[in-house]
């Protein structure tokens, strides 16, 4: 692969991600819910139903900040979809509450993904200081260090991919047999939900690719020694 075209796929594919769930939330963040309430109202009656009641749900700064909090069982909403009576802020809520379900029912894939973020962090952190020393010294044994490193956060990112569309999953269910959206407006709170997914399919991809050639590069260094 030229560098050229391994430039573009880094640059391009989370560029593309990131334009196509903003343009798929603008678009449906506009058309209102049929149920008429809001983001927030639809997370508290899903949480309700599946015996959280002690979970809150709080307005958080940004745009598409949203996120469950495991530690605080707190689900994060920002303001459009705390407030909006929008499709589009039905399924994002409802896509939050699935991971406070999945933490309920202890989840494997988001145990294991809590249990990498530490290792996760450092391997992010650091792995392009060994990569660095490698590459200007020559030293195969730090770039394998790095390598290593990198892998840990690589394998953060390919965890997060099940515990989203499993997530996203959950959500789809939830809204629909809580009443929160007809059946007519499953397939618009669908397309919410898998451009949403996209970002960390993109995401994923980039890290690999980024790995895959790293360890090309460290082959090659090994060659060159013997």
């Amino acid at each position: 692969m030229s560098f050229l075209l391994y430039f573009l796929l880094l640059i391009l594919v989370p560029l593309w991600a990131q334009m196509k769930v903003k343009s798929t939330y603008s678009k449906y963040s506009r058309v209102p819910v049929s149920t008429g309430i809001t983001g927030a109202q639809s997370a508290r009656r899903i949480l309700d139903e599946n015996g959280l009641p002690h979970v809150k749900v709080v307005e958080t700064r940004g745009f598409l900040s949203d996120h469950y909090n495991p530690m605080t069982k707190t689900v994060h909403l920002s303001p459009n979809n705390y407030h909006g009576h929008s499709i589009a802020a039905a399924a994002v809520a409802a896509h939050e509450v699935g991971h406070a379900i999945q933490d309920k029912e202890g989840y494997a894939f988001l145990r294991f993904r809590h249990a990498l973020v530490p290792v996760a962090n450092i391997g992010s952190n650091l792995s392009w200081i060994f990569i660095m020393i490698g590459l200007f010294t020559s030293m195969t044994g730090a770039f394998m260090i790095g390598i290593i490193l990198m892998a840990a956060a690589v394998l953060f990112q390919l965890v997060t991919l099940p515990v989203e569309f499993n997530a996203s999953s959950r959500a789809m269910d939830q809204i629909v047999s809580s009443g929160i959206i007809r059946n007519t407006e499953e397939r618009e709170a669908r397309k919410v939900l898998n451009a949403a997914a996209m970002t960390y399919v993109a995401a994923a991809a980039v890290a690999v690719l980024e790995l895959a050639r790293l360890i090309f590069i460290f082959t090659g260094m090994q060659r060159s020694e013997e």
